[in-house]
């Protein structure tokens, strides 16, 4: 059958369309996004609750949200909720409302005042963002959370957030100095702390802040014994409205930014804030201690509380053992070293911080002895210890703490680790008792977990497996959670220690009791009488009867279990996205995601992109397909039909997908990266071989997936074609008709040419024909189209390193690779190509003689898409990276070639697929350098904005640019091009291209080292 329109489910409402439309009028400045895509972007955070919104609207600034608060009091229905780095994990920030998303522009820090200790942002500064800015004045903003590259400021006071080392450094209330809101009628609120006297004065006028002092004084100091009694003394005080701290009895102070600071959105707009910093202390240690049960790591815990550490951070077996299959695990395997003869059951990562480096050592000395003496005799289940004082490896540690709430969701299996109960907080003393009772409700249902967290506070993430597309499983998950409420209530705890209530707020009027919780909904009256900010969150109006949210809400899993099995199948690798948003990550030198750091659009985002997936599969099911299987050859059509369907412009959701699949650039970065592995290029390009069954494809397309036929016929009439290829006009004609910009211009002298200098040529027969000890004096260089017809001095090059290394290079005739018919979705070419060459390849490996690319992203093709399209028909054949290769060979060859030591140092910048892929790449590199005495500098950079195909087409152009401007333009700027040194052939192309100058592929600048000798 023909692959049908997919229609969209759910238009705007009339109501919303007219509030838009008189927003769209206005003076306001920001960005208004209606499509179905924008509002599926945000309709789910990190929790597992979906709620899809009428609109998206991103302000620029205060009068913005003005703008919006003004008009919204001609429409009366309209909602609204603040949107940051949507980190939530309770669905805070979700609404059927409009989504007022803070962070694609006002994310500007504003003033920083070190001499006061203060700094001004707006709300949509991202926290590793702010802290990044402060560093050089050596302060930092202090409370923590595991999601801090990409959560806001903005989203951290709305859950008055905390984490690591909350006992020293407090919440983010107790950072706030002041507000600048705006309330949901426009009218802007400043707020910060007065005195009793100015607030009773205050209190007296008619208007809005007037009406708010009024309820704040009557509620906070009025009903302070209530509030005493009832909140508990705790570090993670209660999240919500903060009655207790809203009034400062000591010091005769009414804060009304307390009451704001995690209110969850539901009182204002925050839209900026002034914020006290804490020095960085000079020295800091960390000990990671191992243990031999996770209940030994939090019964010794309060021993290292008492010893005055700033944090202790405990995470158990099944977290350890998630990182260690993750990209993470390079990074700190030497620190975290398994205890021979033991097994590490839960670990706790106690850090101490002084400005006296004396101080410091006596305590950890102290420490030492005690964890020694433990470790000989079992005291306390310590089985070892290891000590850091290096500020970047203590970074690299905590870097796989954070990381944990991702790696859990990579558990195997349609039972996941969720979020519902995963922050509950008791008085660290009870903590240890509270756990094993949390363990065995858990137990008694026959549940796997994952537990971490600040275990010096009191807080501990669970998260119980659970596969909520199963009815009873969820019903399971009511269950629980009603009895944790009650089981955080027998030891004295909160069911929310950290994340804030969301979805739970349903348990608040038990909690709270009438008395208080009417307070609660006093306070809200006073700010947002008509319920128009979060509505449902916390608690409602006094005279509304409007009903909160509830944990049996409409979740992700009540629309993914519609969706047919094949289909899951087919988009697997989209349908594993828990939301937990690490590709939203801003570091401009991560790897990760390039193409929503450019776009600032979540729907470029590997998360926006499953999401979108996931609702057009959901939809294609339901309109009358075969649901047994789902791929392109079910929905075959001819050129004509597609020709027809192009030109009648449907209104078909699947351009909306196709939009966002098209703005990939398929680095692969993601599947890394993504502590769930989630492919967008795996399932992009299942997407397009789907998309054009009834859609006609541009010609780029064809160019591009037939590259590696074209390419061959050319090279035998280089500079004939290089000089067409050289022509403006033609240039343009390109640009114009099929839309692919700066095409690369052909090696000339071409490797054909050139091959016979340094090359043996290949002969299947004379090799298997030679001793096995003679084999192995041979490398065979399997080409790649890119570097054998565009940079033909790297292959040769690296034949004269392998000669020059005492081994014999032979090379492989040219087989096609198909990774550029892969990434354009042409599936089924794909694997005719791979099915031929890795016959090939298998066929020469029998030879037992290594086998080497080039160029990384082609390598990791034989191994990622190939085995994923061929499966055990791929073969065993291997195909080694260079570094690979040269790490193999033994060491005193290398001490054979030294050169001495070497003042200048070297500036490698890898590929971005490779060094995700391959995280020991560049330390690789580095290693094989410096044994020649040649020092080497990583140069952190993210993606160049190249990656194969997609910086040539014209539409993505100035992204690309872009891109590479993010970070390679300045990094590249910093050494001199004979210093630089580019690992990819896009990378080398990009730099050409932008800074005039071609970089060397790092086995060059072996080869010169060696030479040099």
């Amino acid at each position: 059958m023909n692959l049908p329109v997919v229609p969209i489910e759910s238009s705007v409402s009339d109501v919303y369309r007219r509030y838009l439309l008189s927003l769209e009028k206005s003076a306001f400045a920001g960005d208004i996004e209606y499509s179905y895509g924008s509002r599926l972007a945000v309709a789910t955070d990190n929790s597992v609750y979906q709620k899809l919104p009428q609109a998206v609207v991103l302000p620029k600034g205060i009068n913005d949200l003005q703008i919006i608060g003004e008009l919204a009091n001609q429409h009366p229905e309209v909602k609204f909720s603040a949107r940051g780095g949507g980190t939530g994990t309770n669905g805070q920030s979700l609404t059927d409302g409009i989504v007022v998303d803070m962070s694609r522009h006002m994310n500007k820090i504003l003033e920083i005042n070190p001499q006061e200790g203060w700094v001004r942002v707006q709300s949509g500064v991202v926290k590793d963002a702010l802290n990044d800015a402060l560093r050089p004045y050596g302060y930092f903003f202090s409370p923590d959370l595991s999601t801090s590259n990409r959560a806001t400021m903005g989203g951290m006071i709305s859950t008055d957030a905390s984490g690591q080392g909350s006992l020293v450094y407090g919440k983010t209330s107790d950072h706030v100095l002041g507000l600048t809101s705006v309330l949901a009628n426009g009218e802007i609120l400043q707020t910060s702390p007065i005195s009793i006297e100015d607030a009773e004065k205050m209190a007296t006028r008619s208007d809005t802040y007037g009406r708010i002092l009024r309820q704040v004084l009557s509620t906070c100091r009025g009903k302070r014994s209530e509030i005493l009694e009832k909140f508990p003394r705790m570090n993670r005080f209660l999240t919500g409205y903060d009655l207790e701290h809203a009034y400062d009895e000591e010091q005769s102070l009414i804060d009304v930014s307390r009451l704001i600071t995690g209110s969850e959105g539901s009182l204002v707009f925050v839209a900026e804030a002034k914020l006290s910093l804490t020095p960085i202390s000079k020295h800091t240690a960390l000990v990671n201690i191992k243990y031999d049960s996770f209940e030994s790591a939090l019964r010794h815990a309060p021993r290292m509380i008492a010893a005055q550490a700033t944090s202790v951070e405990t995470v158990d077996s099944k977290v350890l053992n998630l990182a260690r299959t993750d990209i993470i695990w390079h990074s700190i395997s030497d620190l975290i070293q398994d205890v021979p003869g033991k097994d590490m059951q839960g670990l706790n990562m106690v850090e101490y911080n002084s400005n006296d480096l004396d101080e410091i050592k006596a305590r950890i000395a102290r420490l030492e002895e005690e964890l020694s003496a433990a470790a000989a005799t079992g005291e306390y289940g310590v089985i070892g210890y290891q000590l850091t004082y290096d500020r970047a490896d203590i970074n690299k540690i905590y870097a796989m703490r954070k990381k944990s709430v991702g790696l859990l969701g990579n558990t195997k299996g349609s039972q996941k680790p969720i979020a519902f109960a995963e922050d509950t907080g008791v008085p660290p003393e009870n903590l240890a008792d509270f756990i094993m009772e949390f363990r065995a409700l858990l137990d008694s249902h026959g549940l796997q977990y994952g537990m971490f967290g600040h275990v010096d506070a009191g807080v501990l993430h669970v998260r119980p497996a659970l596969d909520l597309c199963d009815p009873e499983q969820e019903k399971l998950m009511h269950q629980i959670s009603d009895e944790v409420v009650a089981l955080v209530a027998k030891h004295g705890g909160l069911m929310w220690g950290e994340h804030g209530k969301g979805f739970r707020s349903e348990y608040g009027p038990a909690f709270f009791g009438e008395s208080l919780f009417t307070e609660l909904r006093r306070i809200k009256t006073a700010f947002d009488p008509s319920n128009k900010m979060n509505p449902g969150k916390i608690c409602t109006p006094l005279d509304s009867t409007d009903e909160l949210v509830r944990v049996s809400d409409p979740k992700r899993a009540t629309l993914d279990r519609t969706i047919p099995v094949a289909f899951k199948d087919a988009f697997k690798p989209a349908m594993e996205c828990n939301g937990n948003g690490l590709c939203f990550n801003y570091d401009t030198t991560s790897p990760m995601c390039p193409s929503s750091k450019i776009t600032k659009d979540r729907r470029h985002s590997p998360k926006g992109r499953a999401g979108l997936i996931r609702e057009w599969v959901r939809l294609l099911a339901k309109q009358g397909v075969d649901t047994t299987k789902l791929s392109a050859e079910q929905f075959k059509t001819n050129w004509w039909t597609r020709f027809k369907n192009t030109r009648a412009q449907h209104n078909d959701f699947s351009h909306e997908v196709f939009e966002a699949m098209s703005g990939c650039l398929a680095c692969k970065s993601c599947s890394n990266q993504c502590p769930i592995k989630v492919d967008v290029p795996a399932f992009r390009s299942t997407f397009l071989s789907i998309y054009y069954q009834r859609y006609l494809r541009p010609m780029k397309d064809h160019l591009v997936a037939n590259v590696e036929q074209i390419t061959p016929l050319m090279a035998k009439f280089p500079r004939v074609v290089n000089t067409f290829l050289g022509a403006k006009w033609l240039q343009n004609l390109i640009e114009k008709q099929v839309g692919y910009v700066d095409a690369p211009l052909l090696s000339y002298p071409t490797l054909t040419q050139q091959q016979d200098s340094v090359f043996k040529s290949f002969d299947l027969a004379e090799l298997a024909a030679m001793p096995e000890s003679e084999r192995k004096n041979h490398v065979l260089l399997v080409q790649d189209p890119f570097t054998s017809y565009y940079d033909a001095q790297v292959v040769m090059d690296f034949g004269r390193l392998v000669s020059e290394l005492g081994k014999v290079p032979v090379l492989l005739p040219f087989k096609p690779n198909g990774k550029p018919q892969h990434v354009a979705g042409f599936l089924e070419e794909f694997a005719q190509t791979a099915t031929s060459t890795a016959a090939f390849l298998n066929e020469v490996a029998a030879l037992n003689i290594p086998l080497v690319g080039v160029d990384t992203p082609l390598v990791l093709c034989y191994r990622d898409e190939y085995s994923h399209s061929l499966g055990e028909k791929r073969g065993d054949f291997a195909v080694h990276t260079v570094h690979e290769w040269l790490q193999s060979l033994p060491d005193d060859l290398w001490e054979s070639k030294a050169v001495g030591e070497q003042a200048q140092p070297m500036a490698l910048f890898a590929h971005c697929t490779e060094k995700t892929a391959l995280p020991k790449t560049e330390q690789i590199w580095q290693s094989i350098f410096s044994s020649l005495g040649q020092p080497v500098d990583i140069v952190k950079v993210g993606c160049c904005g190249m990656a194969g195909n997609y910086g040539h087409e014209a539409q993505n152009k100035a992204n690309s640019l872009g891109i590479y401007a993010m970070s390679w333009e300045q990094a590249i700027a910093r050494y001199q091009p004979d210093q630089v040194m580019a690992s990819g052939y896009s990378c080398r192309s990009q730099v050409n291209r932008i800074d005039g100058f071609k970089p060397k592929h790092p086995l060059q600048h072996l080869l010169r080292c060696i030479t040099r000798k």
